[in-house]
């Protein structure tokens, strides 16, 4: 089996890789018949050196390989026939900008597998980036609410080398008595508590965080059973929002009444009520100055997010009264970072981390017979046509929807 590690052509550009050089060391000594080619390339985190110094072969000839390795989505043009492709393809949930990708992949006869529903039999997903998006989305949140106040300046995440990195410089300001929310318990929401833990940032429960002030800078963490609540006035339960969101009004308010800076890391289900809405945002009581929403839901449960923001521009200003997109600083405004690929900011961490997770639990399956069905469920596209777990995006792909 040959896999092929392929150069990221997508701009901007996105300097993480599936398979580090240490994970490649794993690969090879674990399975025998196991090759695995680099595609050179100039701005993967890890250098063309660094693979080459371990052993591992470094050419372009991806066509010779069985296995295609890529994160971001690869521009048609680069897409080689009859292959076996690993991205996130940005389809599932037939994303507009994406419908001539899969198009494409169909017509190239491409057996496409997206990371993003790399899947254990529960549903639950084994390969992801998503703890690196809470810690760069945390970081960048205090880096935000810093110059929104004018209270100290932070260089960009991805001008610092690592996590470690990234708690030393935040260790250097002081923070004000302030209060951070936090929502989600997931990949995403620990992953940006690694950081307000890693600053030593007091932890309070819902009641304290509701009820009492501080001297010192604290943060509450909280799940759907915390800002959401039955209409029927029935007490309700995690499970049973997920199961029936259609019958939950949002008790997110709140907190909204107590809180500074407002880290969201929660999952957002179609059927969900908002968090906030924009008639929320407008009323006097409304205490949040700035939102780093990681989750980056366009236009979703948190109003005051309009649009995706960038690495190179990562801030803009929400302004709650015209409902529309104003300067950060302008004081009336709340401010937004809501860069949509946090990781990349800090691809060797993020590489690293992922790729782990696809040795142990992806690259098995290509020696196991695919025994525990992680192929089989990741599996969308095969001999030119949908497969029968994503059949639903028919419609998608003829241009209907």
């Amino acid at each position: 089996m040959r896999f092929g590690i392929i150069r990221e052509r997508k701009n901007p550009p996105d300097r993480r890789v599936v398979l580090s050089p240490e994970a490649c060391q794993k690969v090879l000594s674990r399975y025998k018949d196991a090759k695995i080619v680099v595609e050179p390339s100039p701005i993967r985190v890890f250098s063309d050196g660094e693979y080459r110094i371990i052993g591992v072969e470094v050419d372009s000839k991806m066509e010779e390989c069985d296995v295609l390795l890529g994160v971001k989505e690869v521009p048609i043009k680069f897409l080689v026939p009859n292959k076996k492709y690993f991205f996130f393809s940005h389809t599932i949930k037939k994303q507009p900008y994406n419908r001539t990708l899969l198009k494409a992949i169909l017509e190239k006869n491409i057996e496409m597998y997206d990371h993003e529903v790399i899947t254990d039999e529960k549903g639950i997903r084994l390969v992801a980036f998503g703890r690196y998006a809470g810690i760069v989305g945390a970081y960048n949140g205090f880096r935000a609410y810093g110059l929104k106040n004018k209270l100290y300046t932070l260089p960009k995440a991805e001008k610092l080398s690592d996590q470690k990195a990234l708690i030393e410089t935040l260790n250097k300001i002081t923070l004000p008595n302030i209060k951070i929310i936090l929502t989600g318990r997931g990949r995403v929401g620990n992953g940006a508590r690694e950081i307000l833990d890693g600053i030593q940032v007091r932890k309070v429960n819902v009641h304290e965080f509701l009820e009492e002030e501080f001297n010192e800078s604290v943060y509450c963490q909280i799940d759907a059973s915390d800002y959401n609540k039955r209409i029927d006035g029935v007490r309700g339960n995690k499970a049973d929002f997920f199961a029936n969101p259609h019958e939950y009004r949002s008790n997110f308010f709140r907190f909204a009444e107590v809180s500074d800076l407002f880290i969201a890391g929660h999952f957002y289900g179609e059927g969900a009520p908002f968090l906030f809405t924009r008639e929320d945002a407008k009323r006097p009581e409304f205490k949040i100055n700035t939102v780093a929403d990681i989750s980056c839901d366009i236009d979703g449960p948190i109003a005051c997010t309009l649009r995706a923001s960038t690495i190179q521009d990562p801030i803009y200003g929400y302004d709650p009264q015209s409902e529309s997109e104003t300067d950060y600083q302008n004081k009336k405004a709340i401010a937004v970072m809501a860069v949509d690929n946090l990781p990349a900011e800090l691809p060797r961490d993020a590489s690293a981390g992922f790729g782990d997770a696809f040795v142990k639990h992806v690259i098995p399956a290509f020696f196991n017979r695919d025994k525990d069905g992680i192929l089989k469920r990741a599996l969308m596209t095969k001999n030119g046509k949908l497969t029968k777990r994503y059949s639903y995006l028919q419609d998608y792909v003829d241009g209907k929807e």
